[in-house]
């Protein structure tokens, strides 16, 4: 069978622990509890004792002030990571608003220039016909002089016109 000990209760019993152990060494070390050591008094194993409780405790002391220092130092580090996090997050949700307009930007663009790739398509179309009927009523022939047109619309970045460098003479 096993007991479970509620963590306030082991840190009440840590407490009264220190406080006594301090009570103990303090009482020792007041004048009116100090007695003459006389050589019945001096037993080797007691002052041994003694001593190995000091030197511990002195350990436990300096143990707990390392500890502490080493937490701490741990907290400062987790506030300094927390802030350069930050830091980073605002700038990446900066980037990301700059993004997000370029791309709404981008996508009006495409949209203007995919109608008027519509509307040239059907230009040249209307154009055709109108050869056709001119051309087609004297000779009887039905002649297409239109180039394949790519639908814009699925494939953008194949164009079937050709690259025809612009300039412009002032």
């Amino acid at each position: 069978m096993s007991y479970v000990i509620p963590m306030h209760r082991i840190h009440i019993l840590h407490s009264f622990s220190v406080v006594f152990l301090y009570w103990f060494y303090k009482s020792k070390a007041s004048p009116e509890m100090a007695k003459p050591v006389s050589s019945s008094d001096s037993d080797p194993l007691n002052a041994n004792m003694d001593e190995k409780k000091r030197k511990r405790m002195l350990s436990n002391r300096e143990s707990a002030r390392r500890s502490r220092a080493r937490k701490q130092k741990q907290i400062e580090d987790l506030g300094n990571e927390a802030s350069a996090l930050q830091k980073e997050n605002s700038q990446l949700t900066e980037k990301i608003k700059v993004t997000t307009e370029r791309l709404v930007e981008m996508e009006s663009s495409n949209n203007v220039l995919r109608g008027r790739a519509m509307e040239l398509t059907d230009r040249v179309n209307s154009l055709n016909m109108l050869l056709q009927q001119l051309t087609g009523e004297d000779s009887g022939q039905d002649v297409d002089i239109s180039p394949e047109i790519a639908d814009p619309l699925m494939q953008p970045w194949q164009t079937s016109f050709p690259q025809i460098p612009i300039t412009l003479d002032f």
